[in-house]
């Protein structure tokens, strides 16, 4: 059965033109596809662009996959082109990463604590929304998908050492634009 096949497989069944090979390998993929998308474009039909383009692509291009990466690899990366395509074409800052709220807020309490942590959030979803495509692309890269340093190089095709140059020059400038809004305790100063 295609639905069990390993990927080597499926990518050999794609790469020969097998519609179930290419059904499977979609299955298998498309909500990670999505998750990327979605993440950088902050929108859900923005999102659903994305990740078609982005098998229009693979599907298009799946004989040109030589292996000299992982398949994953090769993936994220057409998922990164779609993602700087679709802003390339739209030229809108988008929201995203809801975990970067994570570290700024805490149990809230009370109804007040609630409305100042919507804020908290509106504001920093506009902060990374108004960063760069390649610097947003990081930040979700690792962040929202857990990607080590030498896979978002790899996806990216940088070195590590340039993933973590612009990591650090985006946290310094998400540390800047939002630094008036926590105070020493962690809390809000509107």
């Amino acid at each position: 059965m295609v639905l069990e096949a390993t990927g080597k497989e499926l990518i050999e069944g794609c790469q020969r033109g097998e519609r179930e090979a290419f059904r499977a390998l979609f299955e298998r993929h498309k909500d990670k596809v999505y998750s990327i998308a979605l993440r950088y474009a902050g929108d859900e039909t923005m999102a659903m662009d994305i990740a078609q383009e982005t098998f229009l692509k693979l599907f298009s291009g799946i004989r040109s996959f030589r292996g000299d990466s992982s398949f994953e690899s090769w993936l994220y990366r057409l998922v990164v082109n779609s993602c700087f395509d679709q802003k390339r074409r739209t030229r809108r800052l988008m929201p995203l990463v809801d975990e970067l709220l994570d570290a700024l807020q805490a149990p809230g309490a009370s109804v007040l604590d609630e409305v100042l942590r919507n804020e908290l959030s509106s504001r920093v979803r506009s902060a990374v929304g108004s960063l760069p495509p390649e610097q947003r692309m990081v930040i979700v890269l690792r962040y929202t998908q857990g990607l080590s340093y030498d896979e978002i190089a790899a996806i990216l095709g940088c070195s590590s050492g340039t993933v973590a140059s612009r990591l650090n020059r985006v946290h310094k400038i998400l540390e800047r634009r939002l630094a008036r809004l926590v105070g020493v305790g962690g809390g809000y100063r509107g």
